[in-house]
C-alpha cells in the first residue's frame, strides 16, 4: 500500500519519528503530534501552531491538547487539496509547563496525492 500522504521535506531530526497510519483517504485528516513532556496549554494554540499553504496563507484548523497523553490534534476546518503542498509549522511559543522551549522550530511540507 503506497502512503496517502507525500512528505517532501522536514525539521532535521524528525526522520524517524513521522508516520503516517491512514485508514482511508480524506483531506481532512488530522496531525497528532505527541511530546515527551507535559506542555503549557496556553501556547497550544492556532498562533504557535499552523499549516500554511505554498504561498504562506494559514489554513482554518482546530488545535487540540490531550494532556493526559501530551498529544497535540491538529485538524483542517477546510479539506486540503489534491496535488497541493502545505507546511505543517510548530513554533519555538510551544512550551512544556516547566516554562521549556522547543529547541528549534518544526517545519514539514507535505503533498497530498
Amino acid at each position: 500500500m503506497s502512503n496517502y500522504l507525500d512528505i517532501e521535506s522536514m525539521s532535521d531530526g524528525l526522520e524517524n519519528k513521522v508516520r503516517q497510519s491512514l485508514k482511508y483517504k480524506t483531506g481532512k485528516f488530522v496531525w497528532r503530534v505527541k511530546f515527551n513532556t507535559a506542555l503549557d496549554a496556553r501556547t497550544v494554540n492556532n498562533v504557535n501552531l499552523f499549516v500554511t499553504n505554498m504561498q504562506g496563507t494559514a489554513l482554518k484548523t482546530a488545535i487540540r491538547y490531550d494532556g493526559e497523553n501530551n498529544l497535540i490534534e491538529i485538524e483542517p476546518l477546510e479539506a486540503y487539496a489534491q496535488h497541493e503542498s502545505y507546511i505543517l509549522n510548530i513554533t519555538t511559543k510551544v512550551k512544556s509547563r516547566g516554562g521549556q522551549k522547543l529547541k528549534a522550530p518544526v517545519r514539514l511540507q507535505f503533498k497530498i496525492d
